[in-house]
């Protein structure tokens, strides 16, 4: 995400409306929750997109959102969080090194397509609400997960290979793209869309949170 050709992408906004995931057919789960509940909106538009993927799910699955919307400062505090830890654990990295790996999981905030509230972060689940196996936590980092929050990752077991089949099946069929360091995260609308499509530019840009 911190390459210059992401943030080259221009971007025409569409203005498709951030909308509340409360009330919708989508299950939302409370362990990113934030003070504002931000966490909960994405853009209408995608919404519907994920809402059509879940019927493509087979019988008794469904998708469980962990996180929609992040404003820009709450995306700092992540990626600078993130950056520090890696500082630690590389004290011979120069600062271009650093931004360069803090940005394969944490997107800078001038780009980061959950400030745009184009990205979401998602697993499966029953529908008796138990969470499938996917390999890793949510939001697992490359380092405690040893690469296994990579979506092709071959550090995780089978059934859960399959199980992010499933995911990957269903999403991809109605638009979305994920961003590979994360099996997690997806997106539609965004800069990285753009780049991954090739569409001439981003349908969604950042924007503020509502008041």
């Amino acid at each position: 995400m911190g390459d210059p050709s992401v943030a080259a992408v221009p971007v025409v906004e569409c203005g498709s409306p951030l909308v509340d995931l409360h009330g919708t057919a989508l299950a939302l789960d409370d362990r990113q929750r934030d003070a504002a509940g931000a966490f909960a909106l994405l853009r209408a538009e995608l919404v519907g997109l994920l809402v059509e993927a879940q019927g493509r799910l087979p019988d008794g699955l469904a998708l469980l959102v962990v996180e929609g919307y992040r404003p820009p400062a709450l995306q700092r505090s992540y990626f600078d969080e993130y950056r520090d830890e890696l500082r630690l654990l590389h004290p011979q990295w120069s600062g271009a090194e650093l931004g360069l790996a803090t940005s394969r999981y944490i997107s800078p905030p001038a780009v980061a397509p959950h400030c745009a509230g184009a990205a979401v972060d998602l697993t499966l689940r029953t529908a008796g609400g138990t969470e499938l196996d996917l390999g890793t936590a949510v939001n697992a980092t490359p380092e405690e997960s040893r690469g296994g929050c990579f979506t092709g990752s071959d550090a995780i077991g089978a059934a859960a290979r399959a199980n992010r089949q499933v995911l990957v099946t269903a999403l991809e069929s109605v638009g979305l793209v994920n961003y590979p360091t994360e099996w997690w995260h997806w997106s539609f609308g965004d800069r990285y869309w753009a780049i991954t499509t090739g569409a001439p530019a981003a349908r969604y840009g950042p924007v503020d949170p509502p008041r």
